[in-house]
């Protein structure tokens, strides 16, 4: 370990940070691009196989960023996108990016280190920050964008410029060190651990943009809304929202073994897929078929219809959220895990004044405000385990198969957890309990080494 990373783990002040040299080089998961074609005409592309762990050089910095110490990172599915090179290898976007020319020429390397999440402490800022300083405890948004762009005065996620920070660029959170741009940085809600919050941001703030903001659905007291996948990232936190909006979460999980960890996490009605027969749906057909049983089962249960549909599932699930929702309701997504290529019966839509509405990530003032949330204790982490670093490859994994509940973490720096928590009065205010509601235990669960 380089001596600014010991530093930082002995708790050195913002003097020391910055008397400490920068490494020339430091441990991060990525891809090689020499790896594109590696998985042409294989079934199981087991991205254990194409996510390396090694050392890389460190970048430069340009005047509008920060390098950010990260103590810990989480998968999200878009590192599974990544390390499988679908549906597009992402060193199209890091080619594309290099051909700005200037400090974006950095980002076209033969390898990208990856990761869309991180929390960490400011350790260097380039010469036009002024708002974060070395020693500052942050979390990292999941977004770049071009703030000479008109729209990201507007709405960020509107920018031309808008990049997936660690998908669409290089040097991600899956590493000991980050480089973001310092519009990207929130700062870290203090009662949190550095896995709780550097699993948090990327999925907590896309569900917050598609039913909270006014961006998204607007949701309402009262309103039902439907949530596919109520315990994985996006859904466990959707589910949250929706408790604390007032709202009535109904929520569709994979396994009897995820209907308790849905009720816990807050879902008023939970709906084993598989005992009423949602097994994915390839017609309008079937997906009316399979709305009318789904639509029934909530109508048994809360007396109406549907006010949202909360989908990031994509292809298996959007024909029944479309049928399922109620007249004037709104389907919400934000990806398409199971398939880009939807369909459905569009006399549902029209003849029923039904509207859908897409929605990327979150805009930064999005992302504040849900770690205002986390802050107040009305929303809570979704850990469910975490990984170091070297083992990246098998938290990738377990993503990829849809093994999980909630988020995995990934430590970084980190040497284990329950680290970087500076208001222990908050945290204990707010209960250990409420903040881990799906650990098998409240920090007794070490990270597997």
């Amino acid at each position: 370990m380089d001596s600014l990373a010991e530093a930082l783990l002995r708790g050195a002040g913002p003097e020391e940070i910055e008397r400490e040299p920068l490494p020339e080089e430091y441990l991060g998961a990525y891809l090689s691009a020499a790896d594109q074609g590696m998985f042409q005409g294989v079934a199981d592309k087991d991205v254990r196989k194409s996510l390396h762990v090694g050392r890389v050089p460190m970048p430069e910095l340009a005047p509008d960023e920060v390098l950010v110490a990260v103590m810990a990172s989480s998968i999200n599915y878009n590192t599974v996108w990544s390390a499988t090179f679908e549906p597009i290898p992402t060193f199209r976007f890091l080619e594309r990016y290099g051909r700005l020319g200037g400090l974006a020429a950095r980002h076209d390397r033969p390898y990208q280190v990856v990761g869309s999440d991180a929390a960490g402490v400011v350790v260097r800022t380039g010469a036009g920050v002024s708002r974060w300083h070395p020693g500052d405890h942050v979390v990292v948004s999941c977004i770049q964008t071009d703030d000479h762009e008109p729209a990201t005065h507007a709405d960020s996620m509107l920018s031309e410029g808008q990049r997936a920070w660690g998908y669409e660029t290089n040097f991600g959170g899956l590493a000991h060190y980050a480089v973001a741009k310092a519009s990207q940085l929130v700062r870290k809600p203090a009662h949190l651990t550095w896995e709780e919050a550097g699993s948090s941001m990327l999925t907590a703030s896309t569900s917050y943009r598609m039913l909270i903001s006014d961006k998204g659905a607007r949701i309402k007291l009262g309103d039902i809304v439907l949530v596919w996948g109520a315990t994985g990232g996006l859904g466990a936190f959707a589910v949250q929202l929706v408790r604390s909006a007032g709202g009535i979460p109904v929520g569709v999980v994979g396994s009897e073994a995820k209907v308790a960890a849905a009720r816990d996490l807050g879902c008023e009605v939970v709906v084993n897929r598989n005992e009423i027969g949602l097994t994915g749906v390839s017609t309008p057909e079937q997906a009316v078929q399979q709305g009318k049983r789904l639509g029934k089962l909530i109508r048994q249960h809360v007396g109406e219809d549907p006010h949202v549909a909360f989908d990031y599932v994509g292809q298996a699930t959007f024909g029944i959220s479309t049928f399922v929702v109620r007249r004037g309701g709104t389907v919400v997504t934000c990806g398409s895990s199971t398939g880009y290529q939807h369909q459905y019966d569009n006399r549902y839509l029209w003849m029923n004044s039904k509207r859908i509405l897409g929605c990327h990530a979150a805009n930064l003032l999005e992302q504040a405000e849900c770690a205002r949330l986390f802050s107040l204790g009305r929303i809570s982490p979704v850990l469910s385990t975490s990984y170091p670093l070297t083992q990246v490859g098998e938290a990738a994994r377990l993503v990829q198969q849809n093994q999980h509940v909630g988020k995995v973490g990934v430590l970084c720096l980190a040497p284990k957890e329950g680290l970087g928590v500076t208001d222990p009065e908050l945290r204990e205010q707010i209960g250990a309990d409420r903040l881990n509601p799906l650990r098998p235990s409240c920090h007794g669960e070490r990270a597997r080494s």
